[in-house]
């Protein structure tokens, strides 16, 4: 029996003048869950989480949260918290100040030191938002969403303020109090790597329509679309002839993630290929070698009849060079991509 969702959304459209930003979006959140919406900036994702929030109102569809109809409540009365791209923190306010703003009752203050102690700030408590750095403040900001005990959180890419080697520290410290504390939270982001390392599933968002729901794992390795597997990360889109269970490709024959027939086009990542010596496997030469410190990436031209550069990952301590003559062995699995024939019929061998 499948759970019910903490949040529901059903066909939602939403129009700025003769643009359609939002084209009849469905997606479903559930209790304790991490769900990340990724996106090329103007896909309609910012627009998404201010209609769940109620700062926009849709066109048409409706926003579930815990199966009521909260479409046409304001923002106060959904019971949901918000963390802006800017933090949007008081200036002439203390953290504590700023994280016990709007609530009610006499124990507003210790409901906000709580909130501060979740996200390891009480020692900050008194500190203006002038002294306090970007990943205090986004700790102050989480505190406040916190605070009154939201049903669900929002985080407009709350992240992208900070410089890389703090970013990736506070995301983890955001991830753990939310799991911590079982909040339900969105996070919206252009990030790939923040997407996949903080989302328990993500949605993949082009042009207002959400292509693809799935784990990390499942998205970046089933991608749907041409679209997804480049916005995921690097890919090899290749032309080939589905056999079954494998491909013709200008690399041989390629496994394939589930079997397809016919003409198709194959999303093979760069993790999938290894370089070797000439005479294992088609023949190519290094044109470029990128560097990244955890890995190599090598571009290289198959030397044949076909005229096409691949992408290849190998470990940091591959000898290959620009100039080098080297083999391509296909080491992992394709996946064919919709619009070209489709997996294999039922019944088939």
């Amino acid at each position: 029996m499948e759970r019910a969702p903490l949040l529901e959304l059903q066909g939602i459209r939403k129009r700025f003048g003769g643009l359609e930003v939002l084209k009849g979006v469905d997606l479903r959140v559930y209790p304790g869950e991490i769900l990340a919406l990724l996106g090329p900036s103007g896909c309609g994702k910012t627009t998404l989480l201010r209609v769940i929030a109620g700062l926009e109102a849709p066109d048409a569809g409706r926003v579930l949260l815990q199966g009521q109809d909260v479409t046409l409540l304001p923002p106060e009365r959904r019971g949901v918290g918000f963390v802006f791209q800017d933090y949007a923190l008081f200036p002439h306010l203390s953290a504590l100040g700023n994280v016990a703003f709007g609530l009610k009752g006499k124990d507003r203050l210790q409901r906000a030191q709580k909130a501060l102690e979740r996200v390891g700030m009480t020692l900050f408590q008194n500190r203006k938002p002038h002294e306090l750095s970007g990943g205090q403040q986004q700790r102050i900001a989480l505190a406040r969403a916190l605070a009154p005990g939201p049903k669900l959180v929002l985080l407009d890419e709350p992240f992208s303020s900070l410089d890389a080697g703090l970013r990736a520290a506070t995301r983890e410290e955001v991830r753990k109090v939310l799991k911590e504390t079982g909040t339900t939270a969105l996070l919206v982001t252009h990030d790939q790597e923040e997407a996949l390392s903080f989302a328990d599933r993500l949605g993949v968002m082009r042009g207002g329509e959400l292509l693809q729901v799935g784990t990390p794992e499942e998205v970046y390795l089933r991608p749907r679309t041409p679209f997804v597997a480049q916005f995921l990360g690097r890919t090899n889109l290749l032309p080939g002839e589905g056999k079954g269970g494998y491909a013709e490709t200008c690399l041989g024959p390629v496994p394939l993630a589930e079997p397809a027939f016919g003409p198709l086009l194959l999303s093979l990542r760069p993790e999938a290929l290894r370089l070797a010596p000439p005479g294992e496997g088609p023949l190519g030469e290094v044109v470029a070698r990128e560097f990244k410190g955890h890995d190599l990436t090598y571009r290289v031209r198959l030397l044949g009849p076909v005229d096409r550069e691949v992408l290849v990952q190998e470990s940091p301590g591959a000898p290959y060079r620009v100039g080098d003559r080297v083999g391509l062995r296909v080491v992992g699995e394709g996946v064919a991509l919709e619009g070209h024939p489709s997996k294999a019929p039922v019944g088939a061998d």
